[in-house]
């Protein structure tokens, strides 16, 4: 007997159309986590196979030079946030640059950024220029605001444990608006050790006030006092004294000379007026071929072409290799 065709009734017919779009949902569904997972691998390759450095900093003031040259404050400048692991204001540093895991450039350079209506290196308030800072010296305490950024950005922040210290400099002649920028290494500044200048600055106010009260001290005690005082944290501590409705702190500010002045055209010609400049230490041998080695990988072959490479002499402290762009 042959069997009837039957006609799926009403019921039948949502239930089919039920599953089919379930179907279609669960379909889309896992197309588009197969996406975002494809993206986000994309992303986390990228970020793996990226290099982070100082060089690479450079690189990106180089390509927005004329944007770094008339925004109205560096802060407000669109740094590459890809190349930082830190961004602070009002504290050193400024900037620190993610750690390379290859370490090949190591990376987690720290910048500070200052701002010049002249041509003259601003003070430093609170800290020395340094050509290199302990990380360690940053990060301490339960509540380091360096620290929690450092780590939220993934860094292994000990496997660089002395960090190059660079300063972003920007000075403006009032009168003509030629602008000088420059990206200098820390050790332009440190000429001398930064204990042994307040050793020997605190050296001559002790004399100053001996000699004052016509008073004079054993050789020994005088070199005890001045290694006492000769530590930077010794005067950064909070003191709290009985009976007093003040705190006091004693701050250091550091004014730059004229030989520290890399603005200063008279001691550095070099440094032209309307450019962008790079400036590394040219000593030793070994050191500036590896950094030259660097900055040719941050650049393409047109950009590090296009840059005028000079040397200029700091009295005190030196050749420094300078590479230049036009603003």
């Amino acid at each position: 007997m042959k069997s009837t065709p039957t006609t799926p009734n009403a019921y039948e017919s949502a239930c089919a159309k039920s599953a089919w779009r379930m179907t279609l949902g669960v379909f889309v569904t896992i197309t588009n986590i197969q996406r975002i997972f494809k993206s986000c691998g994309a992303n986390i390759l990228k970020r793996k196979n990226r290099v982070y450095s100082i060089y690479h900093f450079f690189a990106h003031l180089y390509r927005n030079r004329n944007r770094l040259e008339w925004v109205p404050k560096l802060e407000d400048f669109p740094f590459d946030v890809e190349l930082l692991s830190y961004k602070g204001k009002g504290r050193f540093p400024d900037f620190a640059i993610r750690v390379n895991s290859g370490g090949n450039p190591p990376g987690g350079e720290l910048i500070e950024a200052k701002d010049s209506k002249s041509f003259s290196v601003p003070s430093f308030n609170s800290t020395i220029p340094t050509g290199h800072k302990s990380i360690e010296s940053l990060v301490q305490g339960k509540r380091s605001v360096v620290r929690e950024q450092m780590e939220a950005a993934g860094d292994d922040i000990y496997s660089v444990p002395m960090r190059e210290v660079y300063y972003l400099l920007r000075g403006k002649d009032p009168k003509t608006r030629n602008t000088k920028i420059c990206l200098v290494h820390g050790s332009f500044f440190e000429t001398i050790k930064v204990e042994q200048l307040i050793r020997q600055a605190f050296g001559q106010v002790l004399d100053e006030r001996l000699e004052a009260e016509d008073h004079a001290i054993s050789a020994e005690l005088h070199d005890l006092m001045l290694r006492i005082f000769s530590t930077q944290d010794s005067f950064s501590k909070v003191r709290h004294v009985e009976n007093a409705s003040v705190k006091l702190r004693f701050r250091i500010m550091t004014e730059v000379k004229k030989e520290g002045n890399v603005f200063n055209s008279k001691i550095y010609p070099e440094i032209r007026d309307n450019t962008l400049n790079f400036i590394i230490p040219n000593h030793p041998a070994e050191d500036i071929a590896r950094r030259k080695r660097y900055l040719r990988q941050a650049l393409a072959t047109s950009e590090w072409e296009e840059g005028v490479q000079t040397t200029i002499t700091h009295p005190f402290n030196g050749d420094f290799f300078v590479l230049s762009y036009a603003l």
